[in-house]
Parts: structure tokens; sequence; C-alpha cells
């Protein structure tokens, strides 16, 4: 597994904020990356994930394929690409290579739905992130204005709560976070839930299973879980299965350190 340099995209603007690795062992390749516009996780070949349920909107981008999603209590939907919104519980499966993209729902406006993409708007954010760019870093700042387009902008929120959601994932404890903006705990969680439709318990959890993803190139996966703020590796390993419906050993390798 190689962790990717940040680099520079052809147009000049900087993504020095983007996190990246590549993995290739034996037939399996993988990419990850994160950025405070967006996160993506993208495998070569096909692929499926056991049931589960994110905080976050996310856009699959099969390369090539089709993309299948079973959600729970709806029907089946397939299509060139898929919009799938927070918080619905679902079994994806793609067809071929691909790209999932994840949005903050704070950063996309609310009202949307599951959802097919036609083959151009897939190519579009497919062009968008560079994934034939020397420099190996995935260009998710355009892929996140590319998607703006598609889904809308980010609608405002209260700053009190952009504040807590930009110091989520280093937070221990949420009273700390809450004495940070001059609320109570309890006010705190009420705030968010009302200004994001999430509970901020998830939203944390989520930020720190992506801390953690993004740290496994150059840690084990139980000091990756534990610089995230996971209580220990089974901790990490339950949520990543809940959230992302695999574990963070088949998603960084199996032969990555534990």
């Amino acid at each position: 597994m190689t962790p990717i340099a940040p680099g520079l995209p052809s147009d000049g603007a900087s993504v020095a904020a983007v996190r990246a690795w590549f993995l290739e062992q034996n037939d399996r390749r993988a990419l990850f990356a994160a950025s405070p516009e967006a996160s993506l996780f993208g495998e070569y070949g096909p692929s499926m994930a056991a049931r589960h349920h994110h905080p976050a909107w996310k856009v699959l981008l099969p390369i090539g394929g089709h993309a299948r999603v079973v959600p729970d209590g709806m029907p089946t939907m397939h299509g060139r690409g898929l919009v799938i919104p927070p918080q619905l519980a679902h079994r994806p499966a793609i067809s071929s290579s691909y790209v999932a993209l994840f949005v903050d729902p704070w950063r996309v406006p609310g009202g949307g739905g599951l959802a097919r993409l036609d083959r151009r708007t897939v190519d579009r954010l497919l062009a968008a992130l560079r994934l034939d760019d020397p420099s190996g870093t995935p260009d998710l700042p355009s892929a996140r204005e590319e998607l703006a387009r598609l889904l809308g902008p980010a609608r405002a929120i209260d700053p009190r709560v952009a504040h807590v959601l930009r110091d989520l994932a280093g937070a221990h404890r949420i009273e700390d976070l809450a004495a940070e903006v001059g609320l109570s705990a309890p006010r705190l969680r009420a705030l968010v839930r009302s200004e994001v439709g999430i509970s901020l318990v998830h939203l944390r959890q989520w930020r720190r299973v992506g801390t953690a993803i993004a740290n496994l190139p150059t840690f084990s996966v139980g000091a990756a879980a534990a610089v995230a703020g996971f209580a220990d590796q089974a901790h990490f390993t339950r949520t990543t299965r809940r959230l992302v419906g695999r574990t963070p050993a088949t998603i960084a390798g199996h032969h990555s350190r534990v």
C-alpha cells in the first residue's frame, strides 16, 4: 500500500488538503482519498458490500459497468450510476471497476432520495476526478464542484454547528465541543440534529472511520483505530462494518498489519 503525495491538478488549484493512498496487492487494486469537500474509495474489478448505512451522500460511479443497490423497504435499483442518500440501509454491487464518492450531508441540499445517473453524468464526474492524472491524486475539489452542479450547492448551517463539524474528528468528548461554542451538550446534540438531520454521535463515528482508513497505509489496524479515537480495534471493525459494509482488513487488503 502506497501513500500518495498531494499534488497540483493541471489548472493550478491546490489539492494539498487531499490525503490519499493506493493499494496494489496480487490481483487487487484499491484507491482511497479524502479532502474537506469529499472522500473517495475505488476498486479495480467488480465488487459488492454487505448491508450498511452511513450519514453521507454516496455517489456510485462504475467505470464502464452498472451499479445495483438493494435498499431496505424499496425495490432494487439499477443504473449506470447511483446516488444514495444518507442513512439509507442498502446492499450495493458493481459489475466493473468503480469509484464511490462520499459527501457530508450538510454539503448537499436536503430532500433528495435514491436516484439514477445517466452515462453522460457518470462520465463527467469521472473526468472531474482526473483518475489518470500522473500525480496520482484524485481531484476531489473539482469532483465536488461537479456534484454541486448535479445535486445543488451546500446549504447554510448554524456557524456553531459548522465549527463543531470541522473539529469533530479530533474531539474526544462532546461536552468539550459544546463548551467551545457556548452550549450544553444536550443543546448541541439537538442543534446538530435540527441542522443536519443526523445525530452528532453518528457523524463523529463516520468522521473517525474516515480518519482511521486514511491512516491504514502507515499504521496497523489497531493503531489506526486508536489514533482516530476508537476504544479499540474491535470497536473500529464493528463500526466500519456497520457504516461501510466492509471490515478494515478487506478495505486495506488481507495482508494489512493487525
